[in-house]
């Protein structure tokens, strides 16, 4: 459905556990009508490619009243998800009508520490695109992430794609201050045995996408 026009939200609260995710999905009446709302399925899925997995919770028939939130408590094991990044989706059927939700937060399954890179690769170079100037000034390496910094002037949207040796890097976030032009890429993490990412950036135009290789060194 249209942002703004659906007759519920979903959202998903939960706390995370070495082991597990306990919390609840949150339903919530968005307009002036109740609507009954029977939650058929929820599952685990992976940010990007990867693979999805049940959570164990009953169907179950929800009277969801206007700007109420109605809880449904679920409780889930992760220690048979790969490493990656993941949501919480729950298929559902509102007044009849299926429709899918998103809870809207995310979670990690770490890697293993020995297997990712850690630390600031500097990079300070600048990129011509059609239409604005990119300047691609840091990679931020985290055990969970990396993330790119950069500034576009004059300040305006771009896309940016990420691989490592060959490898896509999913992008979890992307931010661009439209006024300063600063911007914020965040992506699955680098590994210690990639050796070059590469920065794939494109403008509003239709020019083709700039790449830039930024080596990482030992």
């Amino acid at each position: 459905m249209t942002e703004g026009t659906a007759p519920i939200s979903v959202r998903a609260r939960f706390e995370r556990f070495p082991a597990t995710v306990k919390g609840a999905f949150i339903f919530r009446g968005e307009d002036p009508d109740p609507h009954q709302v029977v939650l058929r399925r929820a599952r685990v899925a992976a940010v990007g490619p990867g693979a999805s997995a049940e959570v164990p919770i009953a169907p179950v028939t929800l009277d969801v009243i206007p700007h109420r939130d109605l809880f449904v408590p679920f409780e889930i094991s992760v220690s048979e998800l790969d490493p990656g990044w993941y949501t919480l989706l729950c298929d559902v059927e509102v007044d009849g009508a299926p429709d899918s939700y998103d809870g809207g937060r995310r979670f990690c399954v770490p890697w293993p520490r020995s297997t990712v890179r850690r630390g600031t690769v500097k990079v300070e170079r600048e990129v011509d695109l059609a239409d604005a100037k990119v300047r691609v000034e840091q990679l931020e390496c985290a055990g969970d992430s990396v993330k790119v910094l950069l500034r576009i002037d004059p300040p305006g949207p771009v896309s940016v794609r990420l691989s490592a040796d060959g490898r896509r890097l999913e992008v979890l976030e992307s931010e661009i201050d439209e006024e300063t032009g600063r911007g914020r890429i965040v992506a699955y993490p680098v590994l210690r045995t990639d050796a070059t990412v590469r920065v794939e950036i494109k403008g509003r135009g239709r020019g083709v996408a700039v790449a830039l290789e930024v080596p990482l060194g030992d």
